[in-house]
């Protein structure tokens, strides 16, 4: 483990501790130094690294803060870092989903309040306005994914799939192109999310957004395998794709 690294480890448990809480200013750099026994050139290193990773925040001409720690913020660069994910590693991301989505849905249906049901509704009805509009369609299917998980309540959960959603808009918007029957099916698709969702019926929620999602692998696995035959020289089989695999492949699908 490096200096600088170890520097780092030990801010980290100042904050861990408590001693250092969320909000709470640090100690100017020279008194941190001295605090943590180290030089202040690995201080400012460390301090950069963790304003990178948002534990910290520097407000100019005020000083060094501690971040509210909230999971939003603390997740804010995993859409990033996502975006950058590949062939195989892509097709992790996307088991990923199909492990945690559907059971946030689930969970959804057993907290959802009214007000957010109705917001749910609002943004199927905007999906079935923007039917021919895919770059549109895609946003208020985000919009939907969103308000779901968002009324699971739990934070943390909200932000992992965010990140995780934010990988494949691009995606979304070029299976729109390229498949006309796209819109109608993920219409259908979440319909039946909703209706679940209204019922209360956390396990009919749940086995609807996993037939929605699960598509993802099995679009995903013949892209890859098609680009794969591509460069070698063969013939991968693309077969016929489903609507949804394409979108199931996007963040909010």
């Amino acid at each position: 483990m490096s200096l600088t690294d170890r520097a780092i480890d030990r801010i980290r448990e100042l904050v861990q501790s408590g001693e250092l809480s969320a909000g709470s200013r640090l100690p100017s750099e020279p008194h941190l130094a001295a605090q943590l026994g180290i030089s202040r050139n690995l201080t400012r290193e460390a301090v950069k690294a963790l304003v990178l990773a948002r534990v910290l925040e520097i407000r100019r001409g005020d000083g060094t803060y501690v971040t509210s720690l909230e999971p939003a913020v603390l997740l804010e660069g995993l859409g990033s870092a996502v975006e950058l994910f590949q062939g195989d590693t892509l097709q992790e991301l996307t088991e990923v989903r199909r492990l945690f989505e559907p059971i946030a849905t689930g969970l959804a249906a057993s907290r959802i309040s009214a007000a957010q049901l109705a917001a749910v509704e609002g943004h199927l009805a905007a999906m079935r306005e923007a039917c021919d509009d895919v770059e549109l369609l895609n946003k208020h299917d985000a919009a939907f994914h969103r308000a779901v998980v968002e009324a699971t309540g739990n934070k943390t959960l909200a932000s992992l799939l965010e990140g995780i959603s934010s990988r494949t808009v691009r995606a979304r918007v070029w299976r729109g192109m390229v498949d006309g029957n796209a819109g109608e099916r993920t219409l259908a698709e979440h319909k039946a999310i909703y209706q679940a969702l209204v019922t209360g019926n956390c396990a009919l929620a749940q086995a609807a957004a996993l037939m929605h999602v699960s598509t993802t692998e099995k679009w995903l696995r013949k892209q890859l395998v098609g680009a794969a035959g591509a460069e070698s020289g063969t013939l991968g089989d693309t077969g016929d794709t489903d609507a949804d695999d394409f979108g199931a492949v996007s963040g909010s699908a």
